[in-house]
């Protein structure tokens, strides 16, 4: 990770905040986007864009080209931007499946069509994509998260191909990660089952750095103990 430029999306989540740390500890340079605002000061090695809505392509490109302009390049993209939402497809709102698409999938893919040029560019391109196990069969309640995250491994897999032998294009698919919002929405889970932010975050550098050249299109299951 020594000396790359990492670009996280939803970099002010509970997920996004452990990867760009952990990134930041290895010595890569981290940029932050996010549709929040954000609480932290940019440095020599750190720069954060808050209040861009990564599902409109023009604000994506425009957040994009303005990481590669401030460090000169960027070499991997991780795209952490998503939302859930527990809704029945009998009693839910069909505009919650709009929602989802364009923070699960648009997101993703119009950061990445920005970053394409730039990833091209670099000696060691990379994307990392945020799917999930519970996309690959849906339960009760999980449609529209399901499908929409569904949307990502196909995204994933499409770009892989499209893209192989100039930039890697992998996702990870976590189950339940451990989080304070996950916590209270289930306070009689047991966390110890789950999968922590830094177990994931330690997945995704990998999956980003050298290591992983010979791996691309995979969806990488991180299951936890469960």
């Amino acid at each position: 990770m020594h000396g790359k430029v990492i670009l996280v999306t939803g970099a002010s989540g509970a997920l996004g905040k452990v990867v760009a740390e952990a990134a930041l500890a290895r010595g890569a340079r981290v940029a932050g986007v996010d549709h929040a605002k954000s609480q932290i000061a940019d440095t020599p090695d750190r720069m954060e864009l808050g209040g861009v809505d990564l599902s409109d392509a023009a604000q994506a490109r425009q957040a994009i080209d303005a990481v590669a302009a401030r460090f000169g390049r960027f070499d991997v993209l991780i795209n952490i931007a998503g939302a859930f939402s527990f809704e029945t497809i009998a009693e839910g709102d069909p505009k919650t499946w709009e929602r989802l698409y364009a923070i699960n999938v648009l997101t993703a893919l119009n950061a990445a069509r920005a970053a394409i040029p730039h990833l091209v560019a670099s000696s060691a391109g990379r994307i990392v994509n945020i799917g999930a196990i519970g996309a690959l069969q849906a339960g009760n309640g999980m449609g529209p998260y399901a499908a929409s995250k569904a949307g990502v491994h196909r995204l994933t897999e499409a770009l892989a191909a499209e893209l192989k032998g100039k930039v890697t294009v992998n996702a990870v698919l976590p189950s339940t990660i451990d989080t304070p919002a996950n916590r209270a929405a289930m306070p009689k889970a047991d966390f110890a089952k789950w999968v922590t932010a830094e177990e994931l975050a330690n997945v995704i550098l990998f999956l980003a750095g050298d290591e992983a050249s010979a791996v691309t299109g995979a969806l990488l299951p991180v299951s936890g103990r469960v």
